[in-house]
């Protein structure tokens, strides 16, 4: 039987060393990428056959994160094993925070490797692990010490800069979250040119548009637009015509001229009707919309956001409502509403505006406590919606490479801009994690723990590893441009794009606070926990079964 597929365990210090020849195998590959003036990293498709029929060019990427995620599997499976540790938390962060991790790679090789050292050395590797997490909080506080609150245009979009080398996407970035704020809803798609563009959005919208574009009225927008409108809100089905006849008696009884309905399914016989209802639009328009959300969980928040924004009362299948017993004052309302093939917008909803405020207050709230990146992020997107920030990116480029290249860009460097603004900035380029060195050398001089020692001595020389690598990849010598920074004094870094010393927050470069928190708090956390590993257990791979015939 092949070696790979025996059980096999292994110990002291073949464990180590197949870790850390691993673990460098991942952060080499992901280290090219930070900074300003990263370098792109070519990947190769999966399938190299069909890859070479299709004649499709490798991957270029300069995201750690999305090049984690193409690491599958190394071929020794003790290497394997430490890579495989090392992408899971860059892989995590990526999805947490959307950047940080080419940061997070390089602190967290730095540490394991010293702290391989010193416990081959005959320390204490759970002593090591306790102090290092101790440590840990004393840089948090410095980092949170030194955060400044975003203002404006200009900082965000010198933000943006020091994230990207698309200028262009980095201005435009700007500028959007300048408008929508940290909350806003902004989405990145693919462009009709080779020019950046962008839209703004007048009130709140969902995906979700209407059931037939016989409904669109304007056919050069493929759009509908109604003034004070009544909004029945449902995710109930229609599928015979004499459903709709309480809707449109209540309607016609009460003087409601326009009215938007909100369903999950009409079938043909209903959609059929409601085009005959707009016979006469002067007297009643009515159009059709389908309730947004793939799934019930999300059908349900959209309901609850259009039902508190509008001031309406949703009818919900599952709570056996139907349209027998619909009431004018069941209706929302609003200043204007539009729809189109695809999406449902709402401008001016009349709902309690104290209500609204509660309601965006605990949606905050739960935000701020979820971890999940998903749900997350769609409670942001909620937020976003009822706050009326909405903007559309769309993303030109020369080939299909490029623009696949940059949309990424875009989406992390968006990420990273909404958590800058709800939580702040720090100097760039490293510098803040410089400036932490001094706190844990006083540390350093007060402990007399041989572990305590080391790991502020690890962490030391670990901090100044981003600033290092961000020099190296813009082809400078880091050890010459480092002791420069020192003499310089506090504040002052190494700007690798007009190759000169500045003062980091005058000339505008930052890092989000909420991503070098992160990353940091990553990488310490797992290579503390990986110095702790001993042994390595290989189970048996299974045998393939082969299909008769």
């Amino acid at each position: 039987m092949a070696k790979s597929q025996t059980n096999r365990v292994v110990f002291q210090p073949a464990t180590y060393q197949g870790m850390q020849r691993g673990i460098d195998r991942l952060v080499n590959a992901i280290r090219p990428t930070l900074g300003p003036l990263s370098r792109v990293v070519a990947i190769d498709h999966l399938d190299r056959a069909l890859a070479k029929v299709a004649n499709k060019p490798p991957e270029l990427l300069d995201s750690g994160g999305v090049i984690a995620r193409r690491i599958i599997e190394l071929g020794n499976r003790d290497e394997d094993m430490g890579a495989m540790l090392a992408r899971a938390m860059i892989c995590r962060l990526h999805e947490q925070v959307g950047d940080g991790t080419a940061t997070a790679a390089v602190l967290f090789q730095s540490i394991y490797e010293q702290g391989v050292h010193y416990v081959t050395s005959g320390g204490n590797a759970m002593g090591l692990r306790h102090y290092l997490r101790e440590a840990l909080d004393n840089i948090v506080s410095e980092l949170d010490r030194m955060t400044t609150h975003v203002e404006g245009k200009e900082m965000l979009t010198h933000i943006a800069e020091s994230l990207c080398a698309d200028i262009p996407l980095a201005r435009m970035l700007g500028e959007i979250f300048d408008i929508i704020g940290e909350y806003g809803q902004l989405d990145i798609r693919t462009g009709r040119s080779q020019k950046l563009e962008r839209e703004y959005i007048e009130g709140m919208y969902w995906d979700g548009g209407l059931f037939s574009r016989e409904m669109v009225t304007d056919r050069t927008q493929l759009r509908t637009d109604f003034e004070n409108p009544g909004i029945l809100i449902s995710d109930l089905e229609i599928e015979a015509s004499r459903e709709m006849l309480p809707i449109v008696e209540m309607a016609t009884k009460n003087g409601i001229r326009s009215l938007v309905v909100v369903v999950r399914r009409l079938s043909e016989q209903a959609i059929a009707t409601f085009l005959l209802a707009n016979t006469y639009p002067e007297n009643f328009r009515v159009m059709a919309v389908k309730t947004p959300g793939l799934n019930a969980e999300d059908r349900s928040a959209a309901l609850e956001d259009l039902a508190v924004l509008s001031g309406g009362i949703p009818l919900i299948d599952a709570a056996g409502h139907t349209f027998r017993r619909v009431k004018p004052e069941m209706l929302g309302r609003a200043r204007r509403a539009w729809a189109t093939p695809s999406s449902l917008g709402i401008v001016g909803g009349n709902g309690d505006a104290r209500l609204l405020r509660r309601h965006i207050s605990s949606l905050q709230a739960r935000y701020q406590r979820d971890e999940n990146p998903d749900s997350r992020r769609k409670v942001q997107q909620r937020i976003g919606k009822l706050m009326g920030g909405s903007a559309s990116l769309w993303i030109g480029g020369a080939t299909e490479v490029e623009i696949t290249m940059r949309k990424e860009l875009a989406q992390r460097v968006a990420d990273t801009l909404r958590g800058a603004v709800m939580e702040g900035v720090l100097p760039g380029g490293g510098v803040s994690l410089l400036a932490c060195q001094p706190a844990l050398e006083r540390k350093l001089a007060q402990s007399t723990s041989p572990d305590e020692r080391a790991a502020y001595r690890i962490l030391i020389n670990a901090l100044a590893v981003p600033t290092r690598t961000i020099i190296n990849n813009a082809g400078y010598d880091d050890s010459e441009i480092l002791a420069r920074i020192r003499l310089a004094g506090e504040g002052c870094g190494f700007d690798v794009v007009s190759g000169r010393l500045v003062d980091i927050t005058q000339a505008g470069i930052f890092d989000a606070t909420t991503v070098q928190r992160k990353a940091l708090q990553s990488a310490v956390a797992t290579a503390a926990l990986a110095l702790t590993i001993d042994v390595l257990v290989h189970h048996r791979k299974p045998e393939q079964v082969q299909c008769p015939g």
